[in-house]
This record gives structure tokens, C-alpha cells and sequence, in this order.
């Protein structure tokens, strides 16, 4: 299995190897969410109404992938940074660490979300009229819990080691089950959103038996779980897994709370349809976002593996690469955006009034979307170069501090009814955005030049031109 070579390869040469497998795996991972919502949307007479049901459980399943990704995400740049330090008993201690709170996480989330799926739901915003569809199809997601885990959290760790292809397969597997086994259940069986939920499940097994395969038989650093003479002294890198992840862990869940804030508050101002609508609104930006996501983690290793080697010249040129190749697909993507919203729409549903609402509602909400990439790159190489304390305050900042007032503010205070919820994200975009970007350039690139400073001639002209 080829890998990429982060020791001797370019800087741009191993973004692209990375991101572009990556994003491939993305994109194949988006059908599990969105087949879903595509299918449910067409089923004869109740489709729109179980598509808002789906919406309600979105929360739930992004605590489960938050988890996920606290251990994995949180785990892989430490991981990688101690590659590129040459010390790969730790990196390998890290691993398991991962592996070990992935699984029993996973367990705990599974069991807790079964007791108390309901009454989390009606927390969400679901009405009785929703609870019909949204109950079963939550509580056959969570038999999954474990397996989905696995799968997303564990991935990194196959890219960390550059397996980028590989981590690609992953994915590509559970997905393309996904596609196929969707219409099977819930049209030709006739399972209805019951079948959506079967579907995922079974192809996240699939998804998570190819990421186990390989991590124990084939990768050169091997996953295991933790014995328990090993559970002490492995302590410190499960705090220091928790401390970086938590960044990614904080977006996850502020996602989470504000689509329950906006979900009870368009229930108020707009009723059902309106909860149809932000689901539509999400669906579109989680497919808009799903190649941002692949540079962003296709960038993070290279990033982790050269600020742990002192190679503060590739470190500097990855962040440059980073940034244009997210501002140029943006741009791209924006216009599409606010020039034809229809198309994307229709993607999702067919239902001619919840188009007729939804058209404005994307455009509102994704007016000031390039802004988001501000805070897309300085997330990005602060998680990956181990700035913990920097990565959670703007991780909170954004969401919990701008957007889930506003989402308040701007319908009551300023009688913007539904108009005010999606306005609340432009406007968080531009503050947040800007500040988290600003903030990583004042206080990485002085780093940098510092530790330029310090090797003297460790970076020397000829490497520079090496990696050009």
C-alpha cells in the first residue's frame, strides 16, 4: 500500500496526496448522511414530515461523531507530531490511548442515548407528530454507536501514517453499502425511515471492520486496546488526546446546541416546515463544507509531523497552501450559492412551498460563508500544532458566545422572526471568523520565526528549495 512520504516529500506534493483521498472519503461519508435525507424525503405522503423528524435527531448523532472525534481528531496530531520527533513508542502509546477511550466511550454513549432517547428528542424541539418518525429511526442509529465510532475516530490514525488512500476505502465502503442497501429497506422491503436507519447501521459495521483489518494487520504502527498495566501510565497522553481534541470536540457540540436552538425556535416563529427547512439549510452546508473538511485534515499531518520535526519553513508554507486552496474553492462554491439555491435544494427534497422557503433562507445564512474560512484555517493549525488553549476559546467564541444569543436575540428582541435564526450564522461567521484568523497570525507566525531563529542553519537555503 503506497504512502505518503512526510519525511522527504514537497509540502504541497503531500497536501494534495493527502487531501484529495481525503476528500473523496468525504464525500462518499456525506452520502451516509444525506442519501438518507434524500430517500426519506420521497417517501409518498409523509416525506417532508419525516425529513424534519430526521433533522431532530441530528444533535444526537453529532454528540456521537464529537466523541468520536475527540479521541481520534485529539489523538492523531499528537500522534503524528512525535512521528516527526522520532519517537514512535509514544506515538504508538497514543494510538492505543485513542483506541481504548474510542470503545469504551462508544459503549457508554450507546446505552445512555437508548435510555433517554425520547425525552432528548423532545428536548430538540420534537413534536408528538414527530416523535412517530424520529424514535426508531434514533434508536436503531444508536445500535451503530460502536462500529461508527470506530470507523470515524480511528481513520486519522490510518491518514496520520499516510495511508491517505487507504483511509479513503474506509469510507468508501460504508457508504457505497449505504447508497445500495437505502432503497433496498426502505422502498423494495418497505421499512420506510426504520429502513434508512437499518441501512446506516450496517454500513457503518462494514466501515469499521476495514479500519480494524488494517490497524491490526497491516498498518506499520498497529491499534490494540490497553491492558490494564497500561492504563496508568498512559494517563498523561490521554489527557493530553482529551486537551487538543477538545477544540474539535467543543465545535461538534456547539453545532449540536445551536441546531436545537434554532430547531425550538422555528418551531415557535414557523412551525414544522421551518425545522424542514434548517434541515435542508445543514444538509446543504455539510455539502458544501465536506471538501473544506478534506484540505483541513489532509493539511493537519503535514502541519503536526513538520512543527514536531522544527521545520518551520514547510510549516509556514502548508499554512499558505491551506489557506488558498479553501479560499479559491469558497469563492467558487459561494456563487453557486447565492446565484442558483434552487438546484442545491432540490437535491433534497422535490416539495415545491418548502423550496419556495428554503431559497431565501440559504442565502441568509451562507451570505458571509467565505468568513467561515478564516476560522476553518485558524482552527485548523491551531489543533494541529498543539495550541489546546487557543482552539477551545474560538471554538466556544463563534458558536456559544455569538451565535446562540443571536439565534434569540434577532427573532424576539428584534422582531426578525425566522428571518433573524439563519441571519444569527453570517453574522458569527464575520466576528468569529475574523478574530480566530487575525489571532492565529499574531501569535503562530512570530513562533515560527522564532524557532527559525533558533535552528540557524537547520532550515538552510538548500532545503528550502527541496521542498519547492
Amino acid at each position: 500500500m503506497k504512502r505518503i512520504d512526510f519525511e522527504n516529500g514537497t509540502v504541497t506534493r503531500n497536501i494534495f496526496s493527502a487531501a484529495i483521498p481525503m476528500l473523496v472519503a468525504q464525500i462518499l461519508s456525506l452520502l451516509y448522511n444525506i442519501v438518507d435525507r434524500i430517500y426519506i424525503a420521497r417517501i409518498p405522503e409523509v416525506g417532508t414530515t419525516a425529513l424534519g423528524a430526521v433533522g431532530l435527531c441530528f444533535p444526537l448523532i453529532v454528540i456521537i461523531t464529537a466523541f468520536a472525534n475527540l479521541f481520534g481528531s485529539g489523538g492523531a496530531p499528537v500522534f503524528s507530531i512525535n512521528r516527526g520527533k522520532k519517537d514512535n513508542q509514544k506515538a504508538q502509546e497514543v494510538m492505543n490511548t485513542s483506541f481504548t477511550m474510542v470503545c469504551g466511550s462508544g459503549i457508554i454513549l450507546m446505552i445512555a442515548g437508548m435510555l433517554f432517547a425520547r425525552p432528548l428528542l423532545v428536548l430538540f424541539g420534537a413534536s408528538e407528530d414527530a416523535l412517530v418518525y424520529a424514535y426508531p429511526y434514533m434508536m436503531i442509529y444508536l445500535i451503530g454507536t460502536i462500529p461508527s465510532m470506530i470507523a470515524t475516530g480511528m481513520n486519522p490514525f490510518i491518514n496520520a501514517q499516510g495511508y491517505a488512500t487507504t483511509g479513503m476505502f474506509s469510507v468508501a465502503i460504508g457508504a457505497v453499502a449505504n447508497l445500495i442497501l437505502d432503497p433496498l429497506f426502505i422502498f423494495v422491503l418497505g421499512f420506510g425511515i426504520k429502513g434508512a436507519a437499518i441501512a446506516t447501521v450496517l454500513s457503518q459495521f462494514l466501515s469499521a471492520a476495514y479500519v480494524l483489518l488494517f490497524l491490526e494487520k497491516r498498518a506499520e504502527m498497529k491499534a490494540r486496546l490497553l491492558k490494564k498495566t497500561e492504563l496508568k501510565s498512559c494517563k498523561e497522553n490521554a489527557k493530553n488526546i482529551v486537551s487538543l481534541g477538545t477544540a474539535g470536540f467543543i465545535m461538534q457540540l456547539t453545532n449540536s446546541l445551536v441546531t436545537i436552538c434554532c430547531n425550538n425556535v422555528l418551531g415557535v416563529t414557523g412551525g414544522d416546515v421551518y425545522i424542514s427547512v434548517m434541515t435542508i439549510v445543514s444538509s446543504v452546508r455539510q455539502m458544501v463544507e465536506t471538501p473544506i473538511y478534506a484540505i483541513n485534515e489532509g493539511t493537519s499531518p503535514i502541519l503536526s509531523y513538520n512543527y514536531g520535526a522544527k521545520r518551520p519553513k514547510l510549516v509556514r508554507k502548508a499554512m499558505v497552501t491551506l489557506a488558498v486552496m479553501v479560499l479559491v474553492y469558497t469563492a467558487v462554491m459561494w456563487n453557486v450559492i447565492i446565484f442558483v439555491p434552487d438546484y442545491l435544494i432540490a437535491i433534497f427534497s422535490s416539495d415545491k412551498l418548502l423550496i419556495k422557503d428554503a431559497v431565501p433562507a440559504l442565502k441568509t445564512y451562507f451570505a458571509a460563508f467565505i468568513f467561515m474560512d478564516l476560522q476553518y484555517i485558524g482552527q485548523t493549525v491551531f489543533k494541529s500544532l498543539n495550541k489546546k488553549k487557543q482552539a477551545i476559546f474560538f471554538s466556544l467564541l463563534r458558536k456559544v458566545f455569538i451565535v446562540v444569543p443571536l439565534t434569540y436575540l434577532l427573532p424576539y428582541v428584534f422582531k426578525m422572526g425566522t428571518h433573524g435564526v439563519f441571519l444569527a450564522e453570517p453574522v458569527s461567521n464575520v466576528i468569529g471568523g475574523s478574530l480566530c484568523f487575525v489571532t492565529m497570525l499574531l501569535t503562530i507566525l512570530p513562533e515560527l520565526k522564532r524557532m527559525e531563529k533558533k535552528n540557524g542553519e537547520a532550515d538552510r537555503p538548500m532545503e528550502y528549495f527541496k521542498t519547492r
